[in-house]
């Protein structure tokens, strides 16, 4: 077997993003150098060939998926998975936390105006936002951070890849008007890939 074939296998047999190292174990000739070089190669044949999926790094590691503008075809089916839908507050509860982590429950409602309570929990359980440690303040607040569900559900490697801060509004008010064109209801990843499975 060549090392692309190696690769290939692993990615397409697994449901999460995986690293180089973690790639490398699949065999004990494989180096983390050859991983890359693989990945590299398979991409380069992929958008040669116009295929309707590539490998596409998310967080710390790599992870097969459809191409977004395949996503319209694949919504019709109820076995392709979706992404969480995430409303308006959800996605402003997640601005907060993205921009402020780590960030409390406390000072999220301030900035918000509203209770955040329902909407932690939501969050933490599509595990786009964790708890990250406690404040030094009364009680000990539970103090919130993203996840690296996060950046795969965003599509992206790092949170440098976030627009600064002065841009959020626009950012937000495009994914506002994303929602109401949207026909399914829900949300893909940002960049609109599908994992396939």
């Amino acid at each position: 077997m060549t090392p692309e074939q190696i690769v290939e296998a692993t990615l397409f047999a697994s449901q999460t993003p995986l690293t180089s190292a973690e790639i490398a174990r699949a065999d004990e000739g494989l180096t983390t150098g050859a991983v890359d070089q693989a990945i590299a190669s398979l991409r380069d044949a992929y958008e040669a060939a116009d295929r309707a999926f590539q490998i596409y790094e998310l967080g710390d590691g790599y992870q097969v998926l459809t191409r977004p503008e395949f996503a319209p075809y694949l919504e019709r089916f109820d076995s392709v998975p979706r992404a969480p839908y995430l409303s308006s507050a959800a996605l402003e509860t997640l601005a907060i936390i993205v921009y402020r982590q780590p960030i409390g429950r406390i000072e999220i409602e301030e900035v918000r105006g509203v209770s955040a309570t329902s909407v932690l929990r939501t969050l933490a359980d599509w595990e786009l936002i964790e708890v990250v440690g406690r404040g030094e303040g009364l009680g000990r607040p539970l103090l919130y951070g993203t996840t690296t569900r996060f950046l795969d559900h965003f599509g992206m490697k790092d949170l440098a890849e976030l627009p600064p801060p002065e841009e959020l509004p626009v950012v937000l008010a495009e994914l506002q008007e994303a929602f109401d064109l949207g026909t399914s209801g829900e949300t893909a990843p940002a960049d609109g890939a599908v994992g396939v499975e």
